[in-house]
């Protein structure tokens, strides 16, 4: 009868997410909030369809579980070191006078000591399913702006394993916040420490095995048994499973195997993450949040109007322009997602009272809801406070002269717009340089590191940082202006690395000539890749189609050029 009711509530899940979620993908509202909305209708304080199932909590932790675990493997230490000067010094800071100041308030106000830890660390955390999704509907991650917000999530993201610890130490009775703040550092930092050389040691020899298998049913297997084992094991020590399973990722994010595993683990996650959201709304009781809706209101302003000028006040610290300063600070003024974990966690254990915890996941829906008007506003007073094309179309300043191992790209069309996309992408920073002052003041009020001059002159690519570039990217339409400051690249920066889009083959000689390490010849590569389009549509298969256009690639496109030659005779 136990199984019956269970199946039947499982049921009564699927098919309220069924009905429910794609209405708010529809009207492109992140699925978190329609899993919230969910568990809201159904749950014992909705219409009653499913009560506060024990199986639904404990499938929903592992929703949990598979969260930390792809946090860890988007986290590579090379991306970590690439972005360490926002990740450990503004993201650091942020997170940590967010919290005490929220904490104190709360303290003040009457709240036990640790619950008012608890409460600081959750509301210092914002959404990065909400900001991300939002930045790229925009088109704004490959922006400055985008770049810093990015990293501020990442050390937030990061933030969450200590957060989870301290909340398991302070459920003990004699545990004080101090021992349980530095017990928390202390076992996080051990059990990355470990975990790194241990995994490098004996994961990676063991996917590499069965990788060569070829079997996709058992890549999928050890995936699973890496997330689960990590988490079992973690949790025999007193520690959590999530733990368990973000040390796994962090482990694989080393590895050439993380795509794949991120693609394999991604519907568990899903689904599993879905189910977590339901049944915290399940939790809600929207009656009670109603008597309350002054104060969660008011605590709603707070926290954005707080968030705002904290992360913004810090921002300028670290010498970012006041435009971008005050759009971040709104962007990242919500609450987010780990805040219903954490608290979940927190009421489990009896550390918050259920009737603060009502009011707190109310705070954190409501801020989450009303994040696009934020980042809207956002984006509004960031032209207003940088609107003079004076400041916007300026000269490559001191800023530029102090960046290093970056990219130049010169010319900031549509190729150059892609480029600056997927370096981004790689957290690769860059510098652009364009001639058309429409294009730099639009890319300029967006936070983009676009600056108005010619870029076929040494002069201005000398002030975008030449000396301390790694590599320039020329996308400029001019042949002879190109073909000259490529020559003049090569000359004042040997060992600088230097790539250009060539007009034809003809262009594409003289470029290697002048010491191009690298060009594509536009045509000639669109022509390629057309070919393959008509041979796939023609039931050739895409290995065959990207084998015989591989082989016009290799040499420098030379049985190409062999081809066009033996058609002019």
């Amino acid at each position: 009868m136990h199984n019956s009711t269970m199946f039947q509530d499982f049921l009564i899940f699927l098919v309220a997410a069924l009905a429910i979620v794609p209405l708010f993908h529809r009207i492109k509202v992140s699925p978190i909030l329609g899993y919230l909305s969910v568990g809201m209708l159904i749950g014992p304080h909705g219409f009653g369809f499913i009560g506060d199932t024990k199986s639904a909590h404990t499938l929903a932790e592992f929703g949990v579980v598979f969260l930390l675990f792809t946090i860890g493997l988007d986290l590579p230490l090379e991306r970590l070191k690439k972005l360490k000067h926002y990740v450990f010094g503004l993201g650091l800071s942020q997170v940590l006078i967010t919290a005490f100041v929220i904490a104190s308030i709360a303290y003040l106000l009457g709240v036990e000591v640790k619950a008012a830890a608890i409460i600081g660390g959750a509301l210092a955390l914002s959404s990065t399913a909400f900001v991300l999704q939002l930045m790229n509907e925009r088109g704004e991650r490959a922006t400055r702006f985008g770049n810093i917000s990015f990293a501020i999530l990442l050390f937030q993201d990061l933030a969450v394993v200590p957060l989870l610890i301290m909340v398991t130490i302070l459920a003990k009775q004699d545990s004080s916040f101090v021992i349980a703040f530095g017990s928390a550092i202390l076992q996080a930092s051990i059990a990355l420490i470990v975990a790194f050389w241990v995994g490098r040691l004996i994961l990676k020899p063991i996917f590499r095995v069965i990788s060569n298998a070829k079997s996709s049913e058992l890549f999928v297997a050890m995936t699973l048994l890496t997330v689960l084992g990590t988490g079992w094991l973690l949790s025999l020590t007193g520690l959590s499973m999530a733990l368990g399973a973000f040390l796994a990722g962090l482990l694989l994010a080393e590895t050439e195997y993380r795509h794949q595993v991120e693609a394999d683990i991604r519907p568990f996650r899903g689904l599993l993450l879905g189910l977590f959201f339901i049944t915290i709304g399940m939790s809600i009781d929207i009656a009670f949040i109603l008597t309350y809706s002054w104060l969660v209101a008011l605590l709603v302003a707070a926290l954005i109007a707080g968030k705002t000028i904290i992360t913004y006040l810090l921002c300028l610290l670290f010498k970012i322009p006041n435009n971008i300063s005050i759009k971040i600070g709104l962007t990242l003024s919500q609450a987010g997602e780990f805040g219903f974990i954490l608290f979940g966690a927190a009421t489990a254990l009896n550390l918050i009272p259920m009737h603060i915890a009502q009011i707190l996941l109310a705070v954190i829906v409501v801020t989450m809801v009303i994040t696009p008007a934020l980042v809207h506003l956002g984006h509004k007073l960031s032209i207003s406070l940088d609107r003079s094309e004076k400041t916007l179309a300026k000269e490559i300043d001191v800023e530029v002269s102090q960046v290093q191992k970056h990219v130049i790209i010169a010319g900031f069309g549509r190729v150059g717009q892609t480029i600056a996309k997927v370096l981004t992408d790689g957290d690769i920073s860059y510098i652009a340089i364009d001639y058309d002052l429409n294009r730099v003041l639009k890319c300029s009020a967006k936070g983009m590191p676009v600056y108005y001059g010619d870029a076929s002159q040494m002069s201005v690519l000398e002030s975008a940082g030449a000396q301390n570039a790694v590599a320039v990217v020329m996308t400029l339409d001019k042949v002879n202006d190109v073909n000259h400051i490529v020559a003049s690249l090569r000359k004042e920066y040997p060992n600088l690395q230097i790539f250009v889009r060539a007009r034809d083959m003809k262009h594409l000689r003289k470029l290697e000539t002048n010491g191009a390490n690298a060009t594509v010849p536009e045509t000639v590569e669109a022509s390629l890749q057309l070919g393959a389009i008509v041979m796939n549509s023609l039931g050739i298969s895409s290995d065959m189609s990207a084998t015989i256009v591989q082989n016009y690639r290799e040499n420098d496109y030379a049985l190409l050029e062999d081809i066009i030659g033996s058609s002019k005779k």
